[in-house]
């Protein structure tokens, strides 16, 4: 009998160590919560890097990132289906009054990227050529000093933020050419692999989406001076096509949404946007390392 009730004491005071050592990173049968995150592909990258390292600090946490356009999540968050739109535009009239209690949060900064593919000779570009490509003026590269090869002109689905941007600010609300060069696009990243793969071809992306495997144009700006596109131009104001990128909530967000988005405005989340290569709105702390937990195999925390 004694050596059962040493055991069993035991067993008590090992089972009050573990929960103690765990802290408030881990609680047995807390409540699970989920939050469905959808929208634009701009912020997509911003939005599920952060969704992961939460997870992995919060395991009861369920986070569900879906990159559809700017335009359907807002859709599906008017409709209920979403409780967080990621958008690269504000939000329309029309969507603010289909939702009244509409919230929003600035998450980051950008820039909007002239693309071309790295064979091209053209370094540079003027906001009046490149609407002259979008809207049907110019037709062949060598019209503004590049190669003599017939324009590939790479644009955006109509429910694209990124597109909305662009007509207003770029095209000045004029309209896209309609003729056999133009060819739409679903994602940011569809657009850069079409650029990539297409000697003749010239798209726009965010900045997250610059790769080796494009050449981003320099754009001239007020001043004169053509820049180039990086996320510290757009800093210091200088970068002539910069926006600002939405999460939108219906009401003040709540529970897993606030603390979701809390954590994506902290320095660490801040950390993520400039490792993505978005402009931070906010301090910048230090990225969040993952390590294995001593107590269970897989356990993670974010430091």
């Amino acid at each position: 009998m004694r050596k059962k009730g040493l055991s069993y004491g035991i067993t008590i005071l090992f089972v009050m160590f573990f929960a103690l050592t765990l802290g408030n990173n881990y609680v047995l049968g807390a409540e699970s919560r989920t939050l469905v995150v959808d929208g634009s592909t701009t912020v997509f990258p911003i939005a599920s890097a952060a969704s992961d390292f939460y997870m992995d600090a919060n395991p009861d946490d369920t986070i569900t990132v879906t990159g559809t356009g700017s335009g359907t999540g807002i859709a599906s968050l008017i409709a209920g289906t979403a409780d967080i739109a990621m958008a690269s535009r504000e939000m329309t009239d029309l969507e603010k009054t289909d939702l009244l209690g509409w919230n929003e949060i600035i998450v980051a900064g950008d820039g909007i990227a002239i693309i071309v593919h790295p064979s091209n000779t053209l370094t540079q570009i003027t906001l009046a050529e490149i609407m002259g490509i979008y809207n049907g003026t110019y037709s062949n590269w060598n019209e503004i000093g590049g190669p003599d090869l017939e324009m590939i002109v790479i644009n955006r689905e109509s429910t694209s933020g990124t597109r909305s941007f662009f007509h207003e600010f770029v095209m000045n609300e004029t309209d896209f050419r309609e003729d056999s060069q133009i060819v739409e696009k679903s994602s940011n990243g569809a657009v850069a692999t079409e650029v990539g793969n297409t000697p003749a071809a010239i798209g726009y992306v965010g900045l997250g989406y610059l790769s080796e495997d494009v050449k981003g144009l320099l754009i001239k700006n007020d001043a004169g001076n053509y820049v180039e596109p990086t996320v510290q131009n757009v800093l210091d104001e200088i970068y002539p096509v910069a926006r600002s990128l939405y999460f939108y909530t219906d009401g003040t967000p709540e529970g897993l949404a606030k603390d979701y988005i809390d954590y994506i405005l902290s320095p660490t989340g801040q950390a993520l946007v400039a490792d993505e290569g978005f402009v931070p709105v906010g301090e910048v702390g230090d990225l969040p390392t993952v390590v294995e937990g001593n107590i269970i195999p897989g356990f993670a925390l974010w430091l």
